[in-house]
């Protein structure tokens, strides 16, 4: 069930990335023909957007990287005890 929840996350940041993707670049466009803004206006936007844009996405990623590792850590460490515990029945059978 837990992975469940964490694929589900998954998809969500990556569907929060592509809208907000879309979102910068319909603002940035509007702001270009808005007539107090301009090209630059609409420039600062799509650069500041993109920046917002990447600095959300990876800090979202970044935590189920962690996540990830962690996960693979703990199972790396239970299937190397139950190694270890196995060689030292064996050995004290010997």
């Amino acid at each position: 069930m837990r992975d469940f929840f964490i694929r589900s996350l998954e998809k969500l940041v990556g569907l929060i990335v592509i809208l907000s993707i879309i979102g910068v670049v319909i603002g940035s466009v509007s702001a270009m023909f808005v007539p107090d803004g301009g090209f630059l206006a609409g420039l600062a936007v799509l650069v500041g957007g993109t920046i917002y844009i990447i600095l959300l996405g990876g800090g979202l990623y970044l935590g189920l990287g962690i996540y990830d590792n962690t996960r693979r850590t703990a199972e790396a460490l239970m299937n190397r005890n139950a190694a270890d515990l196995a060689n030292q029945t064996s050995s004290s059978q010997d």
